[in-house]
């Protein structure tokens, strides 16, 4: 199973199309974690399981989303309600109340994959507003029965060696 996984893109269309377009026929899933700042009828996100950020206006999305893709559950949340610059243990703790394998999130700008009790939590980045790293990123995920590889990309689509990571899914 692969999923795509976005966030924070502050108002971009073409890029977020062009990343869409880039990976549509690899993945079974594509995210938004929030601040599209685009409304649910966007082109961009036509087919983009999308949450609501803070910058993002309107009841176009929901606050959360879990979706079971292949037998992997997600929990996707922006994070801002959950206080993910303070903390990450609120979003861990949401991501294990719904059973999910794989915690997605944004608000932050700062991309991260960590294991924490056996789930692999990703925030894949700002595509348009990095923080602590140089360029725009946005995640690929891809799961199997042993393994979760959460490889990062730049909004080009090159991969970001030093970002990406793989974990066990027996940890």
């Amino acid at each position: 199973m692969k999923a795509l996984i976005m966030s924070d893109s502050h108002g971009w269309d073409e890029q977020v199309q062009q990343v869409v377009d880039r990976h549509q026929h690899e993945v079974d899933a594509m995210f938004h974690c929030g601040d599209s700042e685009l409304n649910g009828h966007a082109e961009p996100l036509k087919n983009v399981i999308t949450v609501r950020g803070n910058c993002d206006f309107g009841n176009d999305f929901k606050e959360e989303e879990i979706k079971e893709i292949e037998g992997v559950k997600f929990f996707i949340a922006h994070g801002h309600l959950l206080n993910v610059k303070m903390t990450e243990m609120n979003i861990l703790l949401r991501g294990e109340e719904s059973g999910a394998d794989v915690i997605c999130y944004g608000h932050t700008h700062v991309p991260v994959a960590v294991q924490e009790k056996g789930k692999v939590i990703i925030n894949p980045g700002s595509m348009r507003l990095p923080r602590r790293f140089h360029v725009g990123t946005y995640v690929i995920v891809t799961v199997d029965e042993n393994e979760v590889v959460v490889d990062f990309y730049d909004v080009a689509g090159t991969k970001v060696e030093e970002l990406s990571k793989s974990f066990s899914r027996n940890s």
